[in-house]
């Protein structure tokens, strides 16, 4: 054997070394994913799963009553309930006046305070204040501004601009309710959809900027040509994270339309709140839950899917 071979052989690893590293490699990997997955295991899919069985039986709360099989008889008792569609048809309502709403003004904003102006980080922190501001205090804000009787904006309607004769019944009727509804929607959530913005533009080249400048682009057909293709990710994500949180809206509907007798304001969580903890019909209300968790997969599947199209379509 000549010194050149013993040297090749020398250097060649050993049969079994990189595997085992491969192996204590993905060990290590799995000590740090076991942990949090069974967090999330105990927290999230352990009571899906109590829930999804509830959903399957005539359940009784009564410790140590039967709990009768009845398969998916909550399911059709579902399809032919007018209360929950017209309970979705409200939902809809909210996230098609809500999402477009937060998406172009947090646009807007986003743009506006990513210029070097005077103060954009007081504006900054004004903008998102109403993130952080608890639902409740908020909801309670909204439920006085537009009371009926005694609220700010009868008041300003009524006495100061006189456009209206009379107080307008805004909590009490159902179209009323819902656009004050998904006023406070916009409001508080305007300001989370301009940080992402704000975020996305912060990562845009700053050189592209300077060469479109150079060619004599305008501000708009700078933002159109360069900026706007390149945060289509970060509006993807938006749109679809404002979509699932618009069907989920539960706590303002709750505090500020109140006793709803006619159930004309309902909202799906709302109305799986009363069935479950007002009318103690936990199996009913778990199958309205899951009925919701599907429709908002498949809307966030198919706005996933679409962006994803339209990515692929700018960069072919």
């Amino acid at each position: 054997m000549t010194a050149s071979t013993t040297t090749r052989l020398s250097r060649r690893p050993r049969a079994g070394v990189g595997g085992a590293g491969q192996r204590r490699a993905g060990l290590a990997g799995l000590a740090f994913v076991l942990p949090g997955f069974a967090l999330y295991a105990l927290v999230m899919l352990y009571p899906a799963l109590q829930a999804l069985l509830i959903s399957l039986r005539d359940y009784n709360i009564v410790p140590g009553a039967s709990s009768p099989w009845i398969g998916f008889d909550h399911y059709r008792h579902a399809l032919g309930d007018a209360v929950l569609r017209r309970s979705f048809v409200n939902a809809v309502f909210y996230t098609a006046l809500t999402v477009p709403a937060q998406v172009v003004i947090g646009l807007f904003l986003a743009v506006l305070l990513d210029a070097k102006l005077p103060g954009r980080t007081l504006f900054r922190v004004l903008f998102y204040l109403p993130v952080v501001t608890s639902w409740v205090v908020v909801s309670l804000l909204f439920q006085y501004l537009f009371a009926t009787d005694r609220g700010f904006v009868n008041w300003i309607l009524t006495d100061v601009l006189h456009v209206a004769g009379d107080n307008i019944n805004w909590l009490g009727d159902r179209w009323p309710a819902m656009i004050t509804i998904s006023l406070l929607g916009i409001w508080k959530g305007v300001g989370w959809a301009m940080l992402i913005f704000l975020a996305a533009l912060t990562g845009v080249p700053r050189e592209l900027h300077e060469a479109a400048a150079i060619d004599g682009a305008s501000n708009a057909a700078r933002f159109r040509h360069v900026s706007l293709p390149l945060i289509r990710g970060a509006l993807a994500t938006v749109v679809i994270l404002l979509t699932i949180g618009g069907f989920n809206v539960f706590t303002s509907v709750l505090l500020m339309t109140g006793d709803d007798p006619l159930n004309e304001k309902q909202v799906p969580l709302t109305y799986m709140y009363q069935q479950a903890f007002s009318f103690l019909d936990f199996g009913y209300g778990s199958a309205i839950s899951f009925l919701l968790t599907l429709v908002v997969l498949a809307l966030a599947a198919l706005q996933f899917v679409f962006s994803q199209r339209r990515v692929r379509a700018m960069l072919t």
